[in-house]
């Protein structure tokens, strides 16, 4: 671990009985609505995180506007899910504060919370349950009205294509049905905030491009904060891209900006080779 004066950072084999992933029907092709930026719906303000003499995160802060898709991204051990955690209430910070949608996900939790739908990279998923029982039981939890959590989890079970493994144990499902069961709890309360962490990390290349096509048609009516070491996911999906290196943001803009010759490889290796040093980037509502 690096002192803290430093600043230092901080598959599932399918069963015979499973069918294969399908592709989902896609819906449609509509035009996207343009994203109403004047409302922020996430916010980070001076978010720090000490164990010990080890820094996972310094003074982070950004906002993220209305109907953005934002890419959070940074090599294996740059903070990413640290911050995430922050951001989502998951994890106490040593310092700082956020807010999704307005509300302080410390102080007003409950109210942060059901606006807020989040996929940690190793879902909450009960291997003895089906999908349809996973989905009934966080549904309960969330204390949603039957007629309410009924049509909900219809919509979720069309939107991630689970049709064909509804009754089947989660444990025998593939990773790629697995991610979609972990994205329809997510979804199921239908939040207008969307954190992912990692959530194309062992997919094969046919679902990740599925996973990608619903993160785009997400992203037509909610925010997304999706977080990535991997270059691809930021130029297929991402509006605007939060990098961070060794806990601390050094970069917020779009993609655009940050490609060189069309390229986001040679901006990553340069911001990522060593330690950031000077202050770190304080950021608004960029994009």
């Amino acid at each position: 671990m690096e002192p803290r004066s430093n600043r230092g950072t901080v598959d599932v084999e399918q069963e015979s009985s499973v069918p294969q992933d399908p592709a989902p029907v896609a819906p449609a092709e509509v035009p996207a609505p343009e994203a109403d930026t004047s409302t922020t719906m996430i916010e980070a303000h001076g978010l720090s995180k000490y164990y010990g003499p080890f820094v996972a995160v310094n003074d982070a802060t950004f906002s993220v506007p209305k109907g953005q898709i934002v890419a959070f991204l940074g090599p294996n051990g740059a903070g990413k899910t640290t911050l995430m955690r922050m951001v989502t209430g998951f994890l106490a910070p040593s310092a700082g504060r956020a807010a999704l949608a307005g509300f302080d996900v410390r102080a007003e939790r409950l109210e942060a919370s059901k606006r807020l739908g989040y996929l940690p990279e190793s879902g909450p998923l009960y291997p003895d349950m089906t999908p349809l029982e996973l989905l009934q039981f966080f549904g309960e939890a969330r204390e949603m009205a039957p007629a309410t959590l009924k049509q909900r989890i219809d919509a979720v079970v069309e939107i991630c294509a689970l049709e064909l493994v509804l009754e089947k144990p989660i444990g025998k499902l593939s990773k790629g049905y697995k991610q979609r069961v972990g994205l329809s709890q997510a979804l199921l309360h239908d939040p207008e905030v969307l954190i992912m962490d990692e959530p194309t990390a062992g997919l094969d290349p046919n679902q990740i491009k599925q996973f990608r096509e619903n993160i785009q048609r997400l992203g037509r009516t909610k925010t997304l904060l999706i977080s990535t070491h991997i270059l691809q996911e930021v130029e297929a999906v991402a509006d605007r891209v939060l990098l961070i290196n060794s806990g601390r943001l050094v970069f917020d803009g779009s993609r655009d900006e940050l490609a060189e010759n069309g390229s986001l490889e040679e901006p990553f290796y340069r911001l990522t080779a060593q330690p950031p040093t000077g202050d770190p980037v304080r950021t608004g509502e960029a994009g």
